[in-house]
């Protein structure tokens, strides 16, 4: 089979199926894309990683990598417009087949007008997908501690506005975005209770939260323990960029409870990718945060490259690659079908414990460390 050597190279090049085989050719849109590999993968994809590497989260059970959709209705940061959409679909549909079942969205994500465009985008998209398979997604949504959601009543109705725009009965994780103990601790348990709320209604499966440290971790899992209800995730900015000890405390803390650990921007917002760099950086706000970080990520970004290179890989795919080795289920953002080919050849294999070791002591001795979530709490 002759491959096309202007293309960049494949996602799926080395990626053993559990099938047998490794993957040569992917099919989208209807039709095939010649990749470097010699065999070929059929038009009907499956799951991409062994049954067994399936992760729980209380009492669902998702692939080991899901997709963030930060980005579907996002203008500022990430520039959609709705001739997008079209494109998302087919970006859902593809992970969808190849056994993905793990969406993160939320209900503050979007600007303007297109306020709960990604929540919306993703029940549609669920709807339309006519597959039985479509019953085994699971979509985790946080829904935000905005000062105006006072009451446990106020944000168990925000649950109930996100199951609206979704058009579903039930919601897979139901997560308190943030933490208002740095500035409104009195509401904090008003919105621990509309999360107890929420779960005794059924309105979702499992609870979890987003943005908690260690401290807050456990004050939040005692309390919804003592109301019989299980913590069951929790999601944090956890990269190569962002290791430290703050995230290692809070990784053996969840271990120790039984709470499921999310990686969100695994890929730095796109710093640990190789897409960028002094002279070429992405256009918006992150423009300021690529100028002041990039420069001095060389250690970690010439390791990420040498992994790669010896294994056949992308620098994304070995940094999401890492998130799930360290026992988290990474979330990166997608919004088109290159992304989500490209992440999903981060499935299917695992880094040597040398390459780990190599990767971390790389990110700790960066001289600039990604800037935390300002709602990050202790």
């Amino acid at each position: 089979m002759a491959a096309v050597s202007s293309s960049p190279k494949s996602p799926f090049c080395g990626l053993r199926s559990p099938r047998g085989g490794a993957v040569g050719r992917f099919f989208s849109h209807g039709s095939s894309r010649t990749l470097t590999c010699s065999l070929r993968f059929p038009a009907q994809l499956g799951p991409l990683f062994w049954p067994w590497e399936k992760v729980k989260i209380g009492p669902l059970t998702v692939s080991p990598m899901g997709f963030g959709t930060w980005a579907w209705g996002n203008q500022l940061l990430w520039g959609y417009k709705e001739e997008m959409d079209d494109s998302l679909r087919e970006t859902f549909n593809l992970a969808v087949r190849s056994g993905i079942n793990f969406f993160d969205t939320a209900d503050s994500y979007e600007t303007g007008r297109f306020n709960g465009r990604s929540e919306m985008l993703l029940g549609k998209f669920i709807r339309e997908y006519k597959d039985k398979v479509r019953d085994n997604i699971v979509i985790a949504t946080k829904f935000a501690a905005y000062p105006w959601r006072l009451t446990s009543g106020q944000f168990l109705r925000a649950c109930k506005s996100s199951l609206n725009r979704m058009q579903l009965d039930q919601i897979g994780v139901g997560q308190l975005h943030w933490s208002t103990a740095n500035y409104a601790p009195l509401q904090e348990l008003a919105l621990w209770d509309g999360l107890v709320a929420m779960y005794e209604k059924g309105l979702v499966r499992a609870v979890g939260v987003s943005n908690y440290g260690p401290k807050q971790l456990l004050k939040i899992h005692d309390y919804l323990k003592s109301r019989g209800v299980p913590l069951c995730s929790a999601q944090i900015q956890f990269s190569l960029l962002s290791f430290g000890d703050d995230q290692i405390e809070l990784k053996a803390l969840c271990d120790s409870l039984g709470i499921q650990l999310i990686s969100y921007s695994p890929l730095g917002l796109g710093m640990l990718t190789g897409k960028y760099s002094a002279s070429k950086l992405p256009r918006g706000p992150r423009a300021v945060l690529f100028r002041q970080i990039l420069p001095r990520l060389d250690r970690l970004l010439h390791s990420l490259r040498g992994i790669a290179q010896r294994r056949d890989k992308t620098m994304s795919q070995v940094a999401i690659n890492w998130c799930i080795c360290k026992g988290t289920i990474p979330i990166p953002g997608v919004k088109s079908v290159r992304q989500a080919e490209e992440n999903l050849g981060s499935l299917g294999w695992r880094l040597s414990s040398d390459e780990i070791s190599e990767l971390e002591s790389a990110a700790r001795d960066c001289p600039r460390k990604m800037i935390q979530n300002i709602f990050q709490t202790q």
